[in-house]
């Protein structure tokens, strides 16, 4: 193993240099950060990181746990998180609980062996007391897609009340009354707060209704499924516009809805999702969809995470909650 004295010697330097230029390049002055690191290449030189974090007490590594990494809500959401992090000299280890409280706790408890440097997660259920005793004994948790209010974490969402009630409405302003909300599992918060707002723009609406048809995932198989449900009822009794809970239902409705040419949408039923993936825009039905801020919701975790951990003062957490945004296309006009 090359030793970090044996870089040092090379590119002429101390080796605190050395130390410096692996920790806080910032700290050096870009001549001698290359020269550094192009003796680290000469000799092959990888710093023993468990040493490393045995000396500091936390690695460089932030665990992120999504509730499913097959979504693209999440995707888009890691990958700014990894970016963000990296520019802070730290890296991004994922997992994904696919919704299960059990799986989540295996990563979390997989994470804090790790000594990781914090920890970004979009809990499963409400009991949040294994979050609870990571952060007493040091390390920072960032709640993502999960209003924090009432915590002790910062937290990073979006008004998903808003978001219900922003596309309920819009349905019910191009005409549309018997309303269907399609989402699962109820355990999710996400899910229950777009249901609720969902109801809240119906009451306001004189002759509206709201039918609840619940899925066991927000997924394509399990949209499909309640688009075929859908397309066997007589016409008297189907809802004249959907909302469903993420883009991933809505786009399974779309497709069973499609697939014998009876159903139109939206001339015979009206379909909103919400996230508004890259799916969305381009589905055989452009798909109306309630946006959410992907990029700066990652960014601003990891943001909340740093601030966490390099202060010491025991501030008082912050909860960053994102408006939604409607974006009206070919499904609902």
């Amino acid at each position: 193993m090359v030793s970090m004295r044996e870089v040092a010697a090379a590119a002429s330097v101390s080796v605190g240099t050395v130390s410096n230029v692996l920790n806080a390049p910032d700290k050096v002055a870009p001549a001698t950060v290359a020269r550094v690191q192009a003796a680290i290449d000469k000799l092959g030189f990888v710093r023993n990181d468990a040493a490393r974090q045995l000396k500091a007490g936390r690695s460089r590594s932030v665990g992120l746990v999504v509730l499913d990494i097959g979504n693209p809500f999440f995707t888009d959401i890691a990958r700014a998180a990894e970016r963000r992090a990296g520019e802070h000299n730290l890296t991004v280890l994922l997992g994904t609980s696919d919704d299960d409280a059990t799986r989540e706790r295996a990563y979390v408890d997989a994470f804090d062996e790790q000594r990781v440097y914090g920890l970004l997660v979009s809990p499963v259920g409400e009991d949040l007391n294994r979050l609870v005793a990571l952060r007493e004994r040091g390390t920072p948790v960032v709640l993502v897609d999960r209003d924090g209010g009432g915590t002790p974490f910062d937290s990073v969402a979006v008004d998903d009340v808003a978001g219900g009630c922003l596309a309920v409405q819009h349905l019910c302003a191009t005409g549309r009354r018997k309303i269907a909300f399609v989402g699962g599992p109820g355990t999710l918060r996400q899910i229950r707060d777009r249901r609720r707002g969902a109801a809240d723009a119906v009451g306001r609406t004189p002759g509206a209704t709201l039918e609840i048809i619940d899925t066991d995932a927000p997924s394509v198989l399990a949209g499909r499924a309640v688009g075929e449900q859908l397309r066997r009822r007589a016409r008297q009794d189907r809802p004249d516009a959907v909302f469903c809970a993420n883009d991933l239902l809505a786009i399974g409705v779309l497709q069973a809805l499609s697939l014998t040419g009876d159903l139109r949408v939206p001339d015979d039923m009206a379909l909103v999702g919400y996230d508004d993936i890259d799916f969305a825009r381009s589905a055989v039905v452009p798909l109306t969809s309630v946006r959410q801020p992907t990029g700066e919701i990652g960014t601003t975790a990891v943001d909340l995470l740093i601030g966490a951990a390099e202060d010491a003062t025991g501030r008082n957490p912050e909860h960053v909650v994102f408006q939604p945004e409607l974006v009206v296309r070919d499904s609902t006009s």
